[in-house]
């Protein structure tokens, strides 16, 4: 473990990314107050995930005590205009696990929005001519159960110091399906709407073990909207402390802000370079079209 990064890269928007190969806990306790705009990250969820060096299967009450650890830090090092948006899943049998996370969280930081994260939807659509059509679209791992239903969401908990800040709702926004709405509504100055909190993001489609290298990553566009939603500006800096493989930086590498990210499994690390390396190569296909997105 070393407080010098792994790997730098220069971003876009003048900034850097920078991956470390280090413990999250001790690398934050080391930074300094108020030197992070938002932190996008997605913690192990405690319920005996296969990483390849952390042990998914603390005690109960120790994992909670961990997280509201990790919520201290977070307020220490979050600018007073920051915020935090924590990716947190559970499983069927223990269905209070993510907000009990919060909960512990909500000891040093307000809770201000509960985003739900959807991965795979199925819609009934009323047609013209009264009928039905059924559109089922996303990726999901089934569940064998007579007891539960599969389980299609995670809650994204975004939360700041005061609950009150003032957010950029429509740099993801939707267009209007009824244009009338353009210009009746005061707010409605434009064909732009709020998203709402239910985001559908799928996965990419995955066929061998090979392509996910890492068993709870989540998509490049769930950490690109959180940025966005908190408000892009010149020198942000964005913060993922359990890195994994990289999604977080890989977005801020789109979008042309600072970013640091602590991984401490080298080969999560090893994997989020590959990634970085094929979004600044010129052949490389990490960027999805979305180099122009960008604050330059």
């Amino acid at each position: 473990m070393s407080d010098k990064p792994f790997r730098t890269y220069g971003s876009r928007g003048g900034g850097s990314i920078e991956l470390y190969l280090a413990d999250s806990m001790a690398a934050m306790s080391r930074m300094d107050p108020r030197s992070v705009d938002v932190v996008v990250t997605s913690p192990p969820y405690n319920i005996g995930k296969k990483y390849g060096v952390h042990v998914d299967r603390m005690p109960r009450h120790d994992y909670i005590s961990w997280m509201e650890s990790f919520g201290r830090d977070v307020s220490r090092i979050l600018d007073l205009d920051g915020s935090l948006f924590l990716n947190v899943g559970g499983t069927l049998e223990d269905p209070w696990l993510p907000w009990d996370v919060a909960r512990a969280v909500s000891n040093s930081m307000r809770l201000q929005n509960v985003i739900h994260w959807v991965k795979s939807i199925s819609l009934d659509l009323q047609e013209a001519d009264g009928s039905t059509s059924l559109i089922s679209t996303g990726h999901f791992k089934p569940i064998v159960s007579k007891r539960y239903l599969n389980d299609f969401q995670e809650y994204v908990f975004h939360f700041t110091h005061d609950g009150a800040r003032t957010i950029d709702k429509l740099s993801i926004g939707v267009p209007y399906k009824d244009k009338s709405n353009i210009g009746r509504w005061k707010s409605a100055g434009r064909d732009l709407r709020d998203r709402g909190n239910i985001w559908f993001i799928p996965y990419e489609t995955i066929r061998t073990r090979e392509q996910r290298p890492h068993p709870a990553s989540f998509p490049v566009k769930l950490p690109e909207m959180c940025i966005r939603l908190h408000g892009l500006t010149e020198g942000l800096v964005v913060l993922d402390p359990f890195m994994g493989i990289g999604a977080t930086a890989v977005a801020c590498a789109r979008l042309g802000v600072s970013f640091k990210g602590y991984e401490i499994d080298g080969a999560y690390l090893e994997e989020s370079c590959r990634r970085l390396d094929m979004f600044y190569s010129p052949t490389g296909s990490e960027d999805d079209g979305a180099r122009h997105q960008s604050l330059q």
